[in-house]
């Protein structure tokens, strides 16, 4: 695994544009002296199947005290993703995407603003299922279904970049993943985002974990109204307190499968005739076909999706928070 940094907001703009296959926004960035930006990009060789995040890999530290990578589970969500890019974009600084594919696939639009922001783009499966509650064929239709749900939204190549949900990572997953030259992404820090609707309470959060841990990968939720009403301030502060933010992008972009590509598109498809139909005010969330005869597959259609109106209990990792078997399981 081959890590290399490079410097400069102009770096960031070219990595981002490679690792997405989107087209990034060109220009200075406008922000004033307050914005944390970015101070270096690491582009990341997968070929060997790395894994980052000290929560549960000890494999590779490449962060030095004081920095920080910016990551966001889950969406698209319209409002609340927008929300994110708009904070990140007030402070000329870069995030990775774990995007689950039928989210992208209902709103293929905000995913696309993604992109063009500059943005690295990865995967967190199809359905945001757990995958140790699901057999090993299960997790790689998850998997691989993910990952063509969210290159055909996009139209475009994303990273092979991947978070298990719930960062619950099977060994045999994991394996395979990595035979697939797939990165894969734990945490250092948890925004716990998803246990409060308070931006303050989220922010401390991240701040507290910070002031012991120095660096780390954080964890946030784009589709939580905490971090898209809370994050621009947190930047802000995090930016007072010395941290710098480390963008990450990959060496090449990640190999879909024919047959996932084809579960995926049908998907898309049936998106686009809703949408043509019967116009919605939020993203018209598509139907799938039979899969084809070779794929073994149980999952199930895409649903409609909501924020989560309720304070849910604490998870474990590994567990499914009920707002989260709300959204992506019901």
């Amino acid at each position: 695994m081959r890590l290399t940094a490079t410097f400069g907001l102009a770096g960031v703009i070219l990595c981002a544009l490679f690792s997405s296959g989107a087209h990034s926004q060109t220009g200075k960035c406008a922000a004033g002296p307050d914005a944390i930006g970015v101070s270096r990009v690491v582009e990341i060789d997968t070929s060997d199947g790395p894994r980052f995040g000290h929560l549960q890999f000890k494999d590779i530290d490449f962060l030095r005290d004081g920095e920080v990578v910016l990551t966001f589970d889950d969406g698209p969500l319209r409002k609340n993703t927008r929300a994110v890019l708009d904070a990140l974009d007030a402070h000329c600084t870069k995030a990775t995407f774990f995007t689950v594919g039928r989210m992208a696939v209902s709103d293929p639009a905000t995913l696309h603003e993604v992109a063009l922001r500059g943005h690295t783009i990865g995967v967190h499966t199809w359905s945001h299922k757990n995958l140790q509650a699901i057999s090993e064929a299960q997790a790689k239709t998850e998997i691989e279904l993910g990952l063509s749900a969210v290159r055909a939204a996009l139209g475009a190549p994303v990273a092979p970049f991947f978070r298990f949900p719930y960062l619950a990572s099977p060994q045999k997953v994991q394996a395979y993943l990595q035979q697939r030259g797939f990165a894969i992404f734990s945490i250092d820090v948890d925004s716990y985002d998803y246990r409060t609707p308070s931006a303050a309470t989220m922010q401390r959060n991240v701040l507290t974990q910070l002031a012991h841990r120095k660096k780390g990968i954080i964890l946030f939720h784009d589709i939580q109204a905490s971090t898209a009403q809370g994050l621009k301030d947190l930047l802000t502060e995090l930016k007072a307190r010395g941290f710098q933010v480390v963008h990450l992008v990959a060496k090449e972009p990640a190999t879909t499968l024919a047959d996932y590509d084809e579960m995926a598109e049908q998907a898309l498809s049936g998106k686009r005739v809703a949408a043509s139909t019967e116009p919605a005010k939020r993203p018209a969330t598509p139907q799938l076909s039979a899969a084809p005869a070779s794929v073994s597959t149980t999952v199930s259609a895409p649903v409609n999706v909501v924020s989560p109106q309720t304070k849910p209990s604490r998870p474990r990792y590994g567990e499914e928070p009920p707002w989260q078997v709300r959204v992506f399981q019901n």
